[in-house]
């Protein structure tokens, strides 16, 4: 078996189109998952499976058997595209290459089966590697969200709705928005993974003829023939089919890695935000030789955000094709499924993959600028506690009006001060206020604003998700 690799730049002749996916995004292992070789390695398996317990059922010799095996793993790709260029057809060129090297059990090779007893239930077996590699890249994410979320967990700072300052907040609350998403997204990879199926061995229209014929002379029913070989392959078979499993499965396996996406999409935009210096808040971790603009040499660009938005936004677009695949796939089957299948499949979770891998550097390196975080929070929060001001001198016999339009007016020249560059002049200008004075002495007002009394409880309940992914995780 020659062996092919996926995991350095020097094997990829870059003279003719090249996917990004080959090279550029997601990992050597996930490419693994959906080569060529792993494909042609699973059939293989699955083949011998077949044979296996045909064997068992009398259908196949002990020799025959034997070289079957001991040649499974002995396979020529290039031999086996040679073949398809006269047959046209991946499965029948991939016997006959089996056949080619397995002299005495070449003949027995796919007995009764039907191709796609043999590519959907190695692209079944792909699609659940692939789910378990997802999962597990998810809860290395969570874990680092749960570590910040821990140590900012009751660190104020302004919230913002409609990207205007809003009330205080922490930076632990906001970065649980984002974990708590990926939590449900992890709890869906769980449910996906139970919930899908493989083919199983059911035949040409899902009706199990042919291996009804097979086994009509022996003592082994066609029910116990399937259960045998998808133990050996460690897949569950659903109960009907066509020629394929239920197509739908692929809509849930896609839509699955969209709110994976989506999750980190969420986080990623924001951050972009964040960074801008009009916020400066928060910032990716930037390499020392890392360079922003090949113009503007001072810019330090959120480039890992943007491919995370750019990536999940490709993702999205998947689910529409495989939902489409399920709908128009007509009668017992059709093959204007298998073309695009090659892609979106392989593509949607390469795609996922590397939106976690590019979210985990950044979560691990987030750059919080506490500083910048104060000043933001010391020209806004102010605003925030005029409703609780309001409240209390009304409380103590003020005029709700009164006190609302004496609060009105303060708060303009204070915003009027901030948008010339000056530092918010609220508390200065409530605290001196006449009117106010008569209803809440210094000591009320410095209580009203304090940002801890208009946090409410976001860093109790930013630590109790930290303690809700720490159990998921350790499951």
């Amino acid at each position: 078996m020659r062996r092919y690799q996926h995991n350095t730049m020097r094997n990829i002749d870059f003279s003719t189109y090249v996917s990004p996916f080959t090279w550029r995004y997601g990992s050597n292992e996930m490419r693994q998952i959906f080569s060529e070789q792993h494909k042609y390695q699973l059939w293989r398996r699955i083949w011998v499976a077949l044979a296996q317990v045909e064997y068992q059922a009398g259908l196949v010799s002990r020799e025959e058997l034997a070289d079957l095996k001991k040649n499974e793993n002995n396979f020529d790709i290039h031999r086996i595209l040679e073949i398809e260029k006269e047959t046209r057809h991946d499965v029948v060129a991939a016997i006959k290459e089996f056949a080619e090297k397995a002299k005495i059990g070449g003949g027995k090779i796919h007995l009764g089966a039907t191709s796609m007893d043999i590519v959907d239930n190695a692209d079944m077996l792909r699609i659940k590697e692939a789910l378990c590699l997802i999962e597990k890249k998810t809860k290395n994410v969570l874990s680092l969200f749960s570590r910040l979320i821990k140590k900012y967990a009751d660190f104020p700072c302004i919230g913002y709705t409609h990207l205007q300052p809003a009330e205080p907040t922490t930076v632990g609350y906001r970065l649980a928005f984002y974990a708590q998403d990926l939590l449900s997204s992890l709890t869906y990879i769980s449910f996906v993974k139970k919930q899908i199926k493989a083919k199983g061995m059911k035949g040409a229209v899902g009706s199990s003829a042919s291996y009804s014929a097979l086994l009509r002379n022996s003592k082994m029913r066609t029910d116990q023939f399937e259960k045998l070989i998808m133990q050996q392959l460690d897949l569950e078979p659903v109960l009907i089919s066509s020629q394929v499993y239920p197509r739908q499965y692929d809509v849930i396996v896609l839509n699955c890695l969209t709110y994976v996406t989506s999750s980190l999409a969420k986080f990623a935009g924001d951050l972009r935000i964040l960074q801008s210096p009009h916020f400066g808040e928060w910032s990716e971790p930037f390499g020392k030789k890392q360079v922003g603009s090949s113009a503007m040499p001072f810019k330090k660009n959120p480039i890992s955000s943007e491919k995370i938005c750019s990536l999940a936004r490709y993702v999205a677009s998947l689910p529409n094709i495989a939902l489409e695949n399920a709908s128009l796939s007509y009668l017992e089957r059709t093959l204007d499924d298998s073309a695009n299948k090659r892609i979106i499949m392989a593509e949607g979770f390469l795609a996922a993959e590397q939106i976690l891998m590019s979210a985990g550097k950044i979560i691990g390196g987030l750059v919080i600028n506490e500083k910048r975080i104060a000043f933001n929070l010391a020209q806004y929060a102010p605003f925030a506690a005029s409703e609780a001001i309001l409240i209390e001198a009304v409380k103590k016999g003020a005029n709700r009006q009164e006190m609302h339009e004496v609060l009105r007016s303060i708060s303009l020249v204070a915003w009027q001060k901030i948008q010339s560059g000056q530092p918010n002049p609220m508390e200065k200008l409530l605290l001196e206020n006449k009117r106010l004075k008569k209803y809440l002495n210094s000591e009320d007002l410095k209580k009203l604003l304090d940002v801890k009394s208009h946090m409410g409880d976001a860093p109790e309940r930013a630590v109790k998700l930290v303690r809700h992914i720490k159990k998921i995780n350790e499951k």
